[in-house]
């Protein structure tokens, strides 16, 4: 097996994440339905699985499947989704009543849906990113930037909510002030990856695929492209390492 930088960090990836994965999955068959926010945290460790193994599949393969880069950059893009709706419903646990019934719920689902709504555009702009026509790659570069963007825009939110519940932390029982505790704590490592999708998607006015670059990224921000180049934070398992003390909670 030969694979460059960008492929051993993706089986690194594979090797961190395939432990996460049971440990949700366990979690999130244990609450179900209503462990809303373990579902989507075991969604993110499956995309972060799938997106590793499609890309050293793609280094493994010649002549190179373009295909399998393109679906494994949008599974990593993408990862963003999940991990910022999970802890949109892990918070929204945090302001459950004694019996479990639910509050805030309609502000939590627009929010829902505003994530979806990035991790659309998100997908469909790398999709689309290797058109050959130079209208449909502004266009997805457009819908790929905006995605971010509202990724920023709920992560922003999801600060903003932590910060409520802290000022109604005598309302809230003690073990899930206790996850309240480990969301606050995630927060910072989860604005790292923010952070690093949006640098990586203003670094370039294009999607090129590794190896398929036809001029040099010679923007400011080329170090934090993530197709061409290693620059990598791999700060999004904190959340995972994180609430993994919370899982029986």
């Amino acid at each position: 097996m030969s694979l460059n930088t960008q492929g051993i960090l993706a089986a690194v990836t594979i090797a961190l994440y395939v432990p996460f994965l049971f440990f949700t999955f366990r979690v999130a068959y244990k609450y179900g339905i209503a462990g809303e926010g373990w579902i989507l945290l075991f969604m993110f460790s499956l995309i972060r699985v799938v997106g590793g193994a499609l890309l050293v599949a793609a280094e493994e393969i010649t002549p190179p499947v373009i295909g399998l880069y393109i679906g494994g950059y949008a599974l990593e893009a993408s990862g963003l989704s999940p991990l910022l709706l999970s802890s949109l419903g892990l918070l929204h646990t945090t302001f459950q009543g004694p019996d479990g019934e639910a509050k805030y719920s309609r502000p939590f689902r627009l929010l829902h849906l505003l994530g979806l709504g990035a991790l659309t555009l998100t997908i469909i702009g790398i999709s689309n990113a290797t058109s050959q026509s130079s209208s449909s790659q502004s266009t997805a570069n457009t819908m790929r930037r905006a995605g971010v963007l509202l990724f920023a825009l709920l992560y922003v939110i999801i600060v903003a909510i932590t910060g409520f519940a802290w000022t109604r932390a005598y309302t809230i029982m003690k073990h899930r002030k206790t996850l309240l505790l480990a969301i606050s704590i995630a927060l910072p490592f989860i604005a790292v990856r923010t952070l690093y999708s949006i640098l990586s998607t203003f670094s370039s006015d294009t999607f090129a695929v590794t190896g398929t670059a036809t001029t040099p990224n010679t923007s400011s921000l080329a170090k934090f492209n993530m197709t061409t180049n290693s620059v990598k934070w791999p700060a999004t398992s904190i959340l995972s390492t994180v609430l993994s003390t919370e899982g029986d909670a």
